[in-house]
C-alpha cells in the first residue's frame, strides 16, 4: 500500500483519537516507511467490542468486590488486563496462590509485605489497594 493511502478512520470509543500505530507502506520512491494510522472502520470496530467487553468483566468484578466475593486483587488485576499467571509472574507467586488472594478472607490477613508487592504491580498505594475492599 501506498503512503497516501495509510487508512485514517477516525476512533469513537475510549480516547481513540489519541491512539495511532505505526504501519509500513511504500514513499514514492518505492521504499518502505513508516507511517502512523488511525486505523481502518472494521478493525477499530473488532476493537471497540474488545474494550466494551473488558469494560463489562471489570464491572462484573467490581460488583463481586463489592458485594464481598472477591478482593481487590482480581479488579485491578483485570483493570491492568493482566491474567493470573501474569500477575503471579510479577509478584513471585504461583498462580494458585494468586487466585486464593483473590479471597476476601485470604486477602484479609495477607503480610504488609504481600500488599506492597501487589501495590507497587498495580501501581497504587496500599490504601487504594484495601480501600476498594471497603467500599
Amino acid at each position: 500500500m501506498k503512503v497516501n493511502e495509510v487508512p485514517q478512520d477516525p476512533k469513537d470509543f475510549k480516547e481513540g483519537d489519541k491512539i495511532k500505530k505505526l504501519v509500513y507502506a511504500v514513499d514514492k520512491d518505492g521504499n518502505y516507511t513508516g507511517v502512523n494510522s488511525a486505523g481502518w472502520e472494521v478493525e477499530n470496530a473488532a476493537t471497540k467490542q474488545a474494550w466494551d467487553v473488558a469494560d463489562e468483566e471489570l464491572e462484573e468484578t467490581a460488583q463481586q468486590v463489592r458485594a464481598g466475593r472477591l478482593s481487590p486483587i482480581a479488579w485491578y488485576m483485570k483493570k491492568n488486563l493482566m491474567d493470573t499467571a501474569l500477575l503471579a509472574k510479577y509478584v513471585g507467586k504461583w498462580a494458585w496462590q494468586v487466585k486464593r488472594h483473590f479471597k476476601p478472607q485470604v486477602f484479609n490477613k495477607l503480610p504488609p509485605a504481600m500488599l506492597e508487592k501487589y501495590a507497587a504491580v498495580f501501581n497504587i498505594t496500599v490504601d487504594e489497594l484495601k480501600a476498594m475492599a471497603k467500599g
